[in-house]
């Protein structure tokens, strides 16, 4: 197989970055249009609320599986065509979610979506490495700004469209526009080339996981990460529970309403992007885990006051960013020929952590009502302040040694798989 060099001329211009950063939102929203449209979707399928319900489960399925099996690809093939045709791709299987004529064949739309959907994923490290040295923790900002928003308001466009022309308008509309971006992506990203075929595909997939041993940064990275997402997804998960109980009793498109709260988070992922740029990467990480511990105790005030339970969402939510957007920095610039295998081994971490998070959460709230939910939240935010702590002793101890014997050639992990 032959690839393209790889794109060389420095920087990123807005139009593109903006383009990159609409596309990762559009593509991952796909995965969540289903959550608040459950009645709607079960009564019209005559399906059982069981089975409805597997719909949010298929998805999340289905996205594991696309970040394990089909992210390494960026690695190995040219990487505009991968993320054209992951888009376009994407595009048939939100149709087939929305001419679906029973629940069954919804589920299996819903799981294709989610796997392919991980083009998000394809485009992230795409603009890391087009973007100036430089610059990347801006850029990388920016695009996580619009995965985080697609990701948050998907649930209030469901909604809303669903009022206007039934649960299946949201699956048309987005069809119509994954199948836009991937024109727009094909008109407008540059080729960017592959491993010049060095790597088999089980190679490729040998080599994401051989990355968590040869890359110390990419474990505690993923540590870290992985218990910042668990305790994002806790809040999000009983947020529902608490809303629709006294003092609150929302409804549920006011609970939907809520997740532009989370927005403003999501805003700040440039800020924290911009002052990694300006070296102050390790001080980003440090920062956003305290305030992921700190918001838990204003969240458990927010039990019964709204305008605590707001400040707390929007300091975890920043936090979260921070801890994200910062570890995403750290972890572009170990290997850039590995960008998307490093990509992959980090966001499978991640996501593992979320759905241990929202699990957990489940069982907490049954046994200990929101003061159980908030002291879960707060362990496991507590957990990503010992890991990045430990990282930074570790790291300046490693520092402190000698030189050792360079790296035999069947000791990197890439090297090693394309010899199998």
């Amino acid at each position: 197989m032959t690839a393209t060099r790889p794109h060389t001329n420095g920087g990123l211009s807005r139009g593109l970055l903006l383009l990159m950063s609409v596309a990762t939102g559009l593509a991952v929203a796909g995965n969540y249009f289903a959550q608040p449209l459950l009645d709607l979707i079960s009564r019209e399928l005559g399906v059982g609320p069981s089975l409805a319900a597997l719909v949010v489960t298929a998805a999340q399925g289905g996205y594991a599986l696309g970040l394990i099996l089909l992210v390494p690809l960026g690695d190995l093939v040219e990487r505009r065509r991968l993320a054209v045709s992951l888009y376009a791709v994407t595009a048939v299987f939100l149709l087939v979610s929305a001419t679906a004529p029973n629940g069954t064949v919804l589920l299996v739309g819903t799981a294709l979506t989610a796997l392919t959907s991980v083009g998000a994923q394809v485009v992230l490290p795409f603009a890391a490495t087009l973007a100036d040295p430089a610059e990347r923790g801006r850029v990388v900002g920016t695009v996580m700004t619009g995965l985080m928003l697609g990701l948050l308001l998907a649930r209030t466009a469901s909604g809303a469209l669903s009022e206007l022309g039934g649960w299946r308008t949201v699956y048309w509309v987005n069809a119509v526009l994954m199948v836009l971006m991937a024109v727009l992506l094909r008109v407008f990203l540059p080729r960017l080339g592959g491993d010049d075929g060095r790597l088999s595909y089980l190679g490729l997939l040998r080599s994401t996981v051989a990355m968590f041993r040869y890359e110390p940064l990419l474990r505690w990275r993923a540590g870290i990460g992985a218990l910042s997402l668990a305790s994002f997804s806790v809040l999000w998960t009983a947020l529902t529970f608490l809303l629709v109980r006294s003092p609150y009793n929302w409804s549920e498109s006011a609970i939907g309403m809520f997740a532009l709260v989370g927005v403003v988070g999501a805003l700040t992922a440039t800020v924290a992007g911009r002052l990694a740029d300006r070296g102050h990467v390790q001080i980003v990480t440090g920062a956003g885990t305290v305030l992921l511990l700190v918001s838990w105790p204003v969240i458990a005030a927010g039990e019964h006051w709204l305008v605590w339970l707001l400040a707390g969402v929007i300091v975890l939510d920043l936090a979260h960013q921070a801890v994200l957007n910062s570890s995403q920095n750290v972890l572009y610039a170990l290997r850039p020929e590995a960008r998307n295998r490093i990509n992959s081994a980090f966001m499978t971490s991640l996501f593992l952590g979320g759905a241990v998070g929202s699990a957990l959460t489940s069982v907490v709230w049954v046994n200990g009502g929101w003061t159980g939910v908030c002291v879960l939240g707060a362990t496991l935010s507590a957990g990503t302040v010992a890991l990045w702590v430990l990282e930074r002793v570790t790291v300046r101890r490693a520092a402190g040694r000698p030189p050792e014997t360079p790296v035999h050639r069947g000791d990197d992990p890439a090297r090693a798989a394309s010899t199998t």
